[in-house]
């Protein structure tokens, strides 16, 4: 890697799972979260916040990630549940599903950010975590290749948002492409630029 990686992140006990979540910003789309637990003995170089990583090398890590840890899941919200419920508690609902779907029931819970989700599991917040814990950090890569991927095959299903480019961010091409359009189903309808479409009907 680069100078700027970090030459070591904290790797913690055999029992620690990482959280992360990806796709609280976008326009389209669900939210997704993976929960992921290392294993000490078989370190994986190079892992760091994902969105630090190009596309090439977060998908040989996610590889590696999903060979070499103890347990991993990747579950989701929907765009109905974010609608719903609102971004951020869809957000701990994908988290609690990932870590819930983990084969590995876990010691401790590290949630990047600031809060965690009301669980039964043992867990802590950590700020900036995808880059100074190493399971945190797994996790944010496998959490934004399976988004990656999903608005890649959603792209296929819409071509005209272009969502293959921007992943459901509201770019100026994509807000372009609102305008011409409309919304497509899987827009979140209780995000404002989507939402004021509806507002101007």
């Amino acid at each position: 890697m680069t100078s700027r990686q970090p030459a070591v992140l904290h790797v913690g006990p055999l029992g620690l799972c990482g959280v992360d979540e990806a796709g609280r910003g976008p326009l389209a789309g669900p939210v997704m979260a993976a929960a992921v637990m290392l294993n000490p003995a078989q370190p994986i170089a190079g892992l760091r916040d994902s969105k630090k990583l190009s596309a090439t090398v977060r998908e040989r890590l996610a590889d590696e990630i999903r060979l070499y840890a103890v347990a991993w899941c990747v579950a989701e919200a929907s765009v109905a549940e974010i609608d719903r419920l609102n971004i951020l508690q869809a957000t701990l609902l994908a988290m609690q599903r990932a870590v819930a779907g983990l084969r590995t029931p876990p010691d401790d819970v590290w949630v990047d950010g600031n809060r965690c989700p009301d669980w039964a599991w043992r867990s802590q917040a950590v700020v900036k975590g995808d880059d100074k814990v190493a399971a945190i950090a797994a996790a944010s890569i496998l959490a934004k290749t399976a988004r990656d991927q999903y608005m890649c095959r959603l792209h296929d299903d819409y071509p005209a948002y272009g969502f293959a480019r921007h992943m459901g961010y509201g770019t100026a091409a994509h807000l372009a492409a609102l305008q011409a359009h409309g919304a497509c189903p899987q827009h979140r309808r209780s995000f404002s630029p989507v939402k004021s479409l509806f507002l101007l009907k």
